[in-house]
């Protein structure tokens, strides 16, 4: 298990997000260890305001130690406003091998479900046993954007294997917890050729699948077909999730008008 790199305070933790599927979300933890080479928006940002200063940087997290203090304030005066909150969008939070995150996660997580507040969850790392006994109005996901694992060491180099994320989202959606799969960034054939209808397949079970493409990348900008194979990847999501029952989502800018 690995330690974070220390702690820090904030003056509040609860906001309204703009991102176009979410209501509130909370981030406590800044940096990432995954180390994602998408690149990752979410460093992109933290850089470009200043919050950290390099990926090297980025990949030593620190831990929000007031982060519950936080949530008895906020849930009380925020509650009436908010049907969900996601964790996170800006770093992740049951990181793959810290254990000290994944604690103070579950207990937010705890304290927002005491006050009824559903929680939505999305990990490049392993969903925790213990969410089986949290409420079923919650959701579980994981990203998931290929089956190849020498890709995902390369372009998701600190996060969990391809397998075990898979392996507990099941174990979860088996106890009846809502499951759901974020296929984001989805990377175009001159990074990796892959068939979608396989990762579909295994993923099945789900109750939801968000799909959208890469961005921020000099090689999807340079794929000269990128507009229409985002087209007939989500067109092929779109019809995998009507006949299969499944709740999809396809990011604003992944269809679009050739």
């Amino acid at each position: 298990m690995k330690n974070v790199k220390g702690y820090i305070t904030r003056k509040s933790m609860l906001y309204k997000t703009g991102v176009e599927y979410g209501d509130y979300t909370m981030n406590h933890i800044l940096g990432c260890a995954h180390g994602c080479l998408y690149p990752c928006y979410a460093f992109l940002q933290k850089k470009r305001y200043g919050a950290v200063d390099n990926y090297e940087t980025w990949l030593e997290p620190y831990l929000v130690s007031n982060t519950l203090e936080i949530l008895d304030k906020e849930i009380p005066r925020l509650k009436s406003k908010i049907k969900s909150v996601q964790l996170c969008f800006t770093t992740d939070p049951f990181m793959f091998d810290y254990d000290e995150i994944k604690d103070m996660t579950l207990k937010a997580i705890h304290k927002l479900n005491d006050a009824e507040i559903k929680c939505t969850v999305l990990t490049k790392g392993l969903l925790p046993v213990e969410l089986a006994e949290f409420p079923k109005y919650n959701e579980y996901g994981i990203t998931l954007i290929s089956l190849d694992e020498k890709f995902r060491e390369k372009i998701e180099p600190g996060a969990a294997k391809y397998i075990d994320r898979l392996n507990y989202l099941k174990y979860l959606h088996d106890v009846g917890c809502k499951t759901w799969v974020s296929v984001e960034p989805y990377p175009t054939p001159n990074i990796i050729d892959q068939d979608i209808n396989e990762l579909l397949r295994k993923i099945s079970f789900v109750d939801k699948i968000i799909f959208g493409r890469t961005n921020y990348n000099k090689l999807v900008n340079s794929y000269p077909y990128a507009k229409e194979f985002y087209n007939l990847e989500a067109r092929k999501v779109i019809e995998f999730c009507n006949t299969n029952h499944i709740a999809w989502h396809i990011k604003n800018g992944t269809l679009t008008a050739i």
